[in-house]
């Protein structure tokens, strides 16, 4: 019995870095404070799926959207309904395991929240874009059916289970392991994937088209974007206590890794623009997804390889909107009070 007392005292002490194995249960003195901020702006960020209105989504659909249109939006959607409970699955079979900070397990708590209510955002969105159950069921089998969705499933797979055999991170290559899965999922598959999936969603709000549609999107995207912040802000965090991990060899394999990822979502804009949708080509959702490469490069700290502007000038406003001024949109960006009342017109 006291050996057993002995080794769950040792497991809960404050490791010496943010990787070493353990379970620390200790949350003063914080060591990692800007992930407890992290998920306090986390928790202001409360949304729920009953306030998208998608009154006007509908008749869109069936009136005043061409076929090519209406397939971009089908195949879209069926890439939503299981690339969330994806990453949902590698925040709790590796992420939480591995990131031994308290704070940090709170954060990521929160974010696997934030995944269930998108996935519930999706089935949503199949219920009402897609009557027919017989359609809706093979939305829902996109990673068997689609090969262009199966080829993203695939990439995303090979980085959970590759990590999702790792007990403990004791050595320097189970630690290099971790880190790309971190990054994968943060640069190619929140920075990329979903990006490049909200640029379709934002090009046809242009078109004044699914209205609600682009507002619940609009809530994704911040979320998305705070969890891509939380994963780098780990990656920098582990860079300043391990730097010895950052070698030529981890840098290699992150470029690798995005041209992977540009690869098999430009398949995936092929599917998606197959029809012909006016005003949209997948060499500009290629430029995009470059131009995205180069931001996820630069926030690892390494140096940019596409030199891709953006062709997607909506695009432009929307980062503006929605990822550097989190608070200072209504609608889309209201914060819950401490109490727990929703305010929805509150100027900040």
């Amino acid at each position: 019995m006291s050996s057993t007392i002995n080794d769950l005292s040792s497991s809960v002490t404050r490791p010496a870095r943010l990787l070493d194995p353990g379970l620390c249960l200790t949350l003063r003195p914080m060591a990692y404070p800007t992930f407890f901020e992290m998920y306090r702006a986390a928790i202001k960020n409360t949304w729920t799926v009953e306030e998208v209105d998608f009154a006007t989504d509908v008749g869109d659909l069936n009136a005043k959207m061409t076929d090519a249109e209406r397939h971009l939006t089908h195949r879209l959607v069926a890439f939503f309904a299981t690339g969330d409970s994806i990453v949902a699955n590698n925040l709790v079979l590796n992420l939480y395991k591995h990131i031994n900070a308290p704070e940090a397990r709170m954060y990521l708590s929160r974010q696997l929240y934030e995944e269930a209510l998108h996935v519930q955002f999706y089935l949503t969105l199949l219920d009402t874009y897609v009557p027919d159950p017989n359609d809706r069921h093979r939305a829902f089998a996109a990673v068997e059916n689609i090969p262009s969705i199966a080829k993203k499933a695939a990439f995303c797979m090979r980085w959970l289970d590759s990590t999702q055999r790792i007990d403990r991170l004791e050595t320097r290559e189970q630690r290099r392991q971790f880190l790309l899965n971190l990054i994968c999922f943060a640069a190619c598959i929140e920075g990329l994937f979903f990006f490049g999936a909200f640029a379709y969603v934002y090009f046809l709000r242009s078109r004044g088209l699914l209205h609600g549609l682009a507002a619940g999107t609009s809530w994704v995207f911040r979320d998305e974007s705070a969890h891509m912040a939380f994963a780098f802000e780990v990656v920098k965090t582990v860079q300043r206590e391990e730097p010895e991990l950052f070698d030529a060899s981890l840098e290699q394999d992150v470029y690798q890794m995005l041209d992977e990822a540009i690869a098999c979502e430009t398949q995936f804009a092929e599917d998606l623009l197959g029809g012909g949708v006016v005003g949209l080509s997948v060499a500009d959702v290629r430029g995009y997804l470059e131009f995205c490469a180069d931001q996820r490069l630069s926030t690892l700290g390494l140096r940019k390889k596409y030199g891709t502007k953006n062709p997607l000038a909506f695009m432009d406003l929307q980062d503006v909107q929605e990822v550097t001024n989190f608070f200072e949109r209504r609608v889309s960006a209201y914060q819950v009070g401490v109490t727990g009342e929703v305010v929805l017109d509150m100027a900040f």
